[in-house]
């Protein structure tokens, strides 16, 4: 099954759920239909920061091309949150004609089930994108903060740091 969404009203990626506990989801709304997938939060990270590589060079090899500027989005995600399914693959591609930025959502396949899975098309615009990328920037920094000696998530019940042996902090 594939669902297509042109110049949706709303792309957006959002959380539910405490710090360390955060189920991601991707949501796309149009003025009648409200769609949510399930996503991880590394997935959420590639597309931004590929997102922003793709802006940036349509930026550079067409200077004269204007992108307008959408008003931050900070409102919660839309309810219900029920994902259609979790997001395995994406692809991301610049249509020249009509201006805008295909991004395409595979459903992560089943090693049982040899049917095709569905598959999500939303073209936006470069204002879009290049909010989508500020959202989810905010979204996944405002989980747990990072060890300054490993890298680690930093658990709010204690934190045993491999590079400290074991030792709490």
């Amino acid at each position: 099954m594939r669902h297509e969404f042109t110049t949706p009203e709303r792309f957006v990626a959002g959380t539910v759920g405490e710090p360390g506990e955060r189920a991601f989801y991707l949501q796309i709304r149009t003025s009648s239909r409200l769609f949510s997938v399930a996503v991880e939060k590394a997935q959420v990270q590639a597309m931004s920061s590929r997102l922003e590589v793709m802006i940036a060079e349509i930026r550079k090899s067409n200077p004269l091309m204007m992108i307008d500027k959408l008003p931050t989005d900070d409102a919660s995600l839309e309810s219900p949150i029920d994902a259609e399914f979790q997001i395995g693959a994406m692809s991301l591609a610049w249509d020249d004609e009509s201006k805008l930025i295909c991004v395409e959502l595979f459903e992560l396949e089943d090693d049982e089930d040899d049917s095709e899975g569905e598959v999500v098309e939303i073209n936006i615009s470069l204002a879009m994108a290049a909010a989508f990328c500020i959202r989810s920037k905010a979204v996944v920094n405002a989980g747990r903060l990072p060890c300054p000696f490993c890298g680690i998530p930093i658990d709010p019940r204690g934190h045993l740091c491999p590079r400290a042996n074991g030792y709490r902090r």
